[in-house]
């Protein structure tokens, strides 16, 4: 890896892959301070034909692209939660990102794939994480493990406080040293299966319960819901209907920045996907775990 280069991993399967065209656009076109950047792409499924079409799509003097088949992320004997929600397996891999990254990583940044960058992604790596081993923004729909609906519904059990934040697991900035050494990958699976009736965000409910309290507050704007209305997030991420769904409800404005990065791509003449198709997605997430229990 180049010296100075950022390393992001991000996860995608082809449904998905051309959220993964809009995201690494919108990362080139604000990227200024120089540093190169590593891609590592987890893929589950992931064409050849689109592989191809997102090396087409990105400045290849600033990216090298990596693609790691998602069964080779996970280490031999890990068996992953299979709770009961329609996400995919693949929201646990971030789990495994010091076995993504090159031995000798001392930080990377994971992104949700269903993310723009609209500020100079080395402004958030380059943060310092202080003791802390991950930096991340707090949720802004559940904020505490208290919330009603979501959150960490068992912290009294646990023996947190009530008003504990809750951070939200689509960024993370993660020194990948310390986690290793920790074992913290085993250590939130752990947790995910000894609390599976509680974990409705499964992956974020293990990552909140095990770092709860030693974990860098993030600026919000590095992690802004496409729900909201600021006038200059950091970064955007599609929670629930994607830009490219035509059921998205949420800020318009932020769907017209996503196409105008897609536009830049491979993609741009992609046509908007009905609702059918997304509950086709979720009810193949459901059937794959399904069929691990069976």
């Amino acid at each position: 890896m180049p010296k100075n280069a950022i390393p992001i991993v991000v996860v995608t399967d082809e449904h998905y892959v051309i959220m993964l065209a809009a995201l690494l656009k919108s990362i080139e076109m604000n990227h200024k301070s120089g540093e190169h950047i590593n891609v590592y792409v987890i893929a589950d499924g992931v064409k050849k034909s689109s592989q191809k079409k997102i090396h087409a799509s990105v400045d290849a003097n600033m990216f090298t692209i990596n693609w790691i088949k998602m069964e080779d992320t996970i280490p031999k004997g890990v068996k992953l939660p299979l709770d009961r929600t329609s996400y995919p397996v693949t929201i646990y891999l971030r789990l495994f990102i010091q076995y993504i990254v090159p031995e000798d990583t001392q930080k990377a940044l994971f992104l949700d794939v269903d993310m723009i960058v609209l500020e100079d992604v080395s402004k958030l790596y380059n943060q310092e994480l202080g003791d802390n081993i991950i930096g991340a923004v707090q949720d802004p729909r559940l904020l505490t493990f208290d919330n009603s609906w979501g959150g960490i519904m068992n912290y009294k059990e646990l023996g947190f406080a009530p008003d504990t934040k809750y951070f939200n697991t689509g960024l993370l900035l993660i020194n990948t040293q310390k986690w290793a050494e920790q074992s913290l990958d085993q250590k939130v699976i752990d947790c995910i299966n000894d609390n599976i009736k509680f974990a409705n965000y499964p992956d974020q409910y293990g990552f909140n319960v095990v770092m709860a309290n030693k974990w860098l507050e993030l600026d919000t704007r590095w992690n802004y819901f496409a729900s909201g209305d600021l006038k200059e997030p950091f970064l955007v991420h599609f929670i629930s209907r994607k830009p490219f769904y035509t059921t998205y409800e949420y800020n318009p404005k932020y769907k017209e920045l996503f196409y105008q990065y897609l536009k830049l791509t491979e993609w741009r003449n992609a046509k908007p996907i009905g609702e059918v198709d997304r509950y086709f997605k979720k009810l193949k997430n459901i059937w794959i775990k399904i069929k691990k229990k069976l």
